[in-house]
């Protein structure tokens, strides 16, 4: 099977989407198809082998340029070329590029509008390499912000187009107005022109169905799946002191500060508590340091300061090392996450998890079995929680097996590239034939 896999460039951060589209793509290759993975906007960064075209289309600086200066509207492609560099694009995020929603309104709007938008040009050049250097059987979209792609595509090609929901709805929610209203209604015009929708979640799914106004028969379901190289059982004596971590990008909706306000009363109320510490990382844009500074002072006028350590932004080996040592894991962000990644790493480790209940982690923990639940925005359920885990060893181990295990038989990249083969091959089966 011939695939284009579009996926969209996070600049110099690790992004669980552009993971996950990896391992996919890793996963479809090494199963014997051809995929191409073609970033957009910047080059991806991945924590395992990159297998993403080395060419960047719609490339983040020719975007912004023209969506602001007519004239780079009409330059030659020659010289959008150069623009399209990836370590020019590297360098141009290095920078600071800015991702705030509340300033890519307008921009993202020209985006939807596809051909007719401010950035036509760019979408032209990638159409005609797909027809005329690939020639897919099917063409994937990783967010449904890309959907003003769909007519071009449909117009050159007549292939189906599959869209994935990776909790773009985040953003789209922190667009400044008029640009979210007319964002969310050309979406929802477009997505009748889709052959097929892919959520990551089964809560994805139905969350999307309401909020774009699609039928729920048409959004298939294709799970999380992570490459378990590297994540081993966990044996012997747990790690010492009992260590809570974090993983995850560090900003205010992923819930840092609520984490450490949770270690604070359940230090404060256990006189006898034996030892043991927060840690955390992730990645920390240049926006979220007066942030994660705040932490940090907080924890210091609690006289926690030295039970907090921030260990910075891990690569592969550093975060399968940072997870050996973790006596369970908890990130408890402010809204519920279609995704859930970090969950999965955690678990396949052997680390139980403690997570507000809302969100991908309620179908991941109930299909695990892999941690325990707690009642969402409540820095006193969430300390009853970890208190449970630290005063039980037995369960943490008992739910840290389970975890272990549960992901190598529901989320590993196999059977995620699987459930993906049968949505493609549905796409492909002629009129009829798909319960065949």
């Amino acid at each position: 099977m011939r695939i284009a896999y579009i996926t969209a460039g996070a600049g110099h951060m690790y992004c669980g989407s552009c993971l996950r589209d990896n391992t996919l793509a890793m996963a479809l290759r090494a199963a014997g198809h051809d995929v191409q993975l073609i970033p957009t906007y910047t080059p991806t960064r991945t924590d395992e082998p990159n297998v993403s075209h080395d060419r960047v289309f719609l490339g983040g600086i020719n975007v912004f340029l023209q969506q602001h200066l007519a004239l780079f509207r009409r330059t030659p492609w020659a010289l959008d070329r150069l623009l399209d560099s990836p370590p020019l694009l590297r360098l141009a995020t290095r920078w600071g590029v800015s991702v705030d929603p509340q300033r890519l309104g307008a921009m993202t709007v020209s985006m939807l509008h596809g051909p007719n938008g401010f950035q036509h040009k760019e979408i032209r050049k990638l159409v005609r390499y797909l027809a005329d250097e690939m020639g897919p059987e099917i063409v994937t979209l990783p967010n449904s912000l890309l959907i003003g792609l769909v007519p071009a595509i449909k117009a050159e090609m007549r292939v189906p187009v599959c869209c994935t929901f990776q909790g773009e709805e985040l953003f789209l929610e922190s667009l400044g107005e008029p640009y979210k209203t007319k964002a969310l209604e050309l979406i929802r015009e477009r997505t009748a022109e889709v052959d097929a929708f892919v959520a990551v979640s089964h809560f994805g799914a139905d969350q999307m169905a309401g909020y774009l106004g699609i039928d729920r028969d048409r959004i298939q379901v294709v799970p999380l799946g992570i490459t378990l190289d590297g994540h081993a059982k966990r044996v012997g004596r747990d790690p010492d002191p009992f260590t809570i971590g974090y993983l995850g990008r560090i900003a205010p909706e992923k819930g840092l500060h609520v984490l450490c306000e949770a270690y604070h009363r359940l230090v404060s109320r256990r006189a006898a508590l034996p030892p043991s510490r927060v840690w955390a990382a992730g990645y920390l844009g240049p926006e979220c340091r007066s942030y994660l500074a705040g932490v940090q002072k907080q924890m210091d006028d609690w006289g926690l300061a030295g039970q907090f350590r921030y260990h910075g932004e891990l690569d592969r080996s550093a975060k399968l090392a940072y997870l050996r040592e973790l006596s369970v894991l908890s990130v408890p962000g402010a809204y519920a996450d279609p995704k859930g990644l970090f969950l999965l790493e955690a678990m396949a480790s052997g680390v139980p998890i403690v997570q507000p209940r809302r969100g991908a982690a309620i179908e991941i923990t109930e299909t695990t079995g892999g941690g325990i639940l707690v009642e969402p925005e409540n820095p006193n359920a969430l300390a009853e929680g970890l208190l449970e885990l630290l005063s039980d060893p037995g369960k943490r181990r008992a739910l840290g097996e389970r975890g272990c295990a549960g992901v190598r038989a529901l989320y590993s990249s196999s059977r995620m590239r699987d459930r993906a083969l049968e949505v493609y091959r549905s796409l492909l089966a002629p009129a009829g034939s798909a319960g065949s």
